[in-house]
């Protein structure tokens, strides 16, 4: 059994090597590149041990990087850090200005597209001859619906758009991911339920419970801790209070039983707002923010890599083929049905840029949230069906939208490559 701090060294080895290897020989956007060779290793390691399945050096190799639980390490690990980071770059007097928009399409945006995909999921599976309860089609417009933050707001790195624009895709990739981890927690347990005994009220009172004990929690947190900043001036002491702040809140919210995301998020924006402007000197500032994006960049890094090699994990059923490869289309319509339903709705109070329908559908790159939660449910006849799936509408997101996006913003003229 790997210990903790041979999973780490295993996965900063890795990272480190493939990304000097796409600095110097791919020169494709690091983490996509990370992606890739991840990928391409795992595919390598699998064929070598299909074709000599009894030469132990491939098997130590391929059992070792199996021994590293993908999902307990980016949920319960990970996730915190990068969500924080992400959620302290927020501006949020610019959200403010936008926060019906971002607040529409991180909840009604999700719920939409998760009956959609849903629904399409579980007719393709009826298509493919795969009998699943439309329970668990739910489950997986759950878990696949909400775009995730890490993989689009490294994307949003890469090209220049408007601020308007920019703030309505990263508000929503923030926000939508804790909404998405409630309703995945909460459908997957309805799922599980025997006889029908998870009802609306039942369904609205968790939803409740943990999307509105998450904020509460988070904005209590940060409090104390902006407070605690305002009564010194020594940036080593207020790098680690803010480290503090994300582990103790999200192993609070667990313990409570409340959403972690939406937690780290809003105690990350409190902190990245009002803390850096009433309780941090000018010193402070570039230290506490240079830190987190520091920990973001790495994080971020060894994220990518993971999702490549989780193929290892995944393994390959052939048979699963044609209703992965049938979830891209259907979770595209999905998504550019619940973006310009809510657009529109909301185009009577907002200006919006040219083109924004098109390049949210686009940009709504999905990665390792949805792997990791998909990797969480507890082993079953549906699962394979799910994580194969998942697997593939996340390599395809990153892949292929994230490469194209910015030719996208630049056919539609809102913005420029970086």
């Amino acid at each position: 059994m790997l210990s903790l701090f041979d999973v780490i060294a295993i996965l900063l080895v890795l990272t480190a090597s493939f990304a000097w290897i796409n600095h110097v020989v791919l020169g494709l956007p690091n983490q996509i590149g990370l992606l890739l060779m991840g990928l391409l290793a795992s595919l390598v390691l699998v064929a070598v041990e299909l074709a000599f399945p009894d030469a132990p050096v491939f098997h130590e190799i391929s059992t070792l990087l199996r021994g590293i639980d993908f999902s307990d390490t980016l949920l319960n690990g990970m996730l915190g850090f990068l969500l924080f980071a992400g959620a302290l770059q927020i501006d949020l007097s610019r959200l403010r200005s936008r926060r019906w928009i971002v607040g529409t399409m991180a909840t009604l945006g999700v719920f939409i597209s998760t009956a959609l995909v849903g629904t399409g999921f579980w007719l393709a599976a009826k298509l493919f001859g795969i009998a699943m309860p439309f329970a668990w089609a739910l489950v997986f417009g759950a878990l696949i619906s909400p775009t995730d933050p890490i993989a689009v707001l490294s994307t949003l790195k890469t090209i220049s758009i408007p601020e308007s624009l920019e703030m309505d895709i990263s508000g929503e990739a923030l926000f939508n991911d804790g909404v998405g981890v409630v309703l995945f927690t909460i459908l997957l347990a309805a799922a599980t339920t025997a006889g029908g005994e998870f009802g609306p009220i039942e369904f609205a009172r968790l939803f409740a419970v943990e999307a509105g004990g998450g904020a509460l929690l988070g904005l209590v947190t940060g409090y104390i801790a902006y407070r605690g900043m305002r009564m010194l001036d020594d940036y080593p002491i207020e790098v680690l209070i803010s480290i503090a702040l994300v582990t103790g809140t999200y192993a609070l919210a667990a313990r409570l039983h409340v959403s972690g995301p939406i937690a780290v998020v809003a105690c990350g924006v409190l902190i990245g707002n009002r803390g850096a402007e009433l309780a941090m000197s000018d010193v402070t500032r570039r230290y506490l923010f240079g830190f987190w994006t520091l920990i973001d960049e790495m994080l971020n890094s060894v994220l990518f890599l993971l999702i490549g090699i989780e193929v290892l994990v995944l393994g390959a059923d052939l048979t699963l083929a044609p209703l992965a490869l049938a979830a891209i289309p259907i979770v595209l319509i999905a998504r550019f049905l619940s973006v310009s339903l809510p657009i529109n709705l909301l185009r009577l109070g907002y200006r919006f840029e040219r083109g924004t329908v098109r390049i949210l559908t686009w940009g709504g790159v999905r990665g390792g949230i949805s792997v990791a939660l998909v990797l969480a449910i507890s082993p079953n006849e549906f699962k394979p069906a799910l994580a194969a799936a998942t697997y593939t509408v996340a390599v395809f997101t990153i892949v292929v939208q994230g490469l194209s996006l910015a030719w996208m913003v630049g056919k539609l003229g809102v913005g420029t490559k970086k």
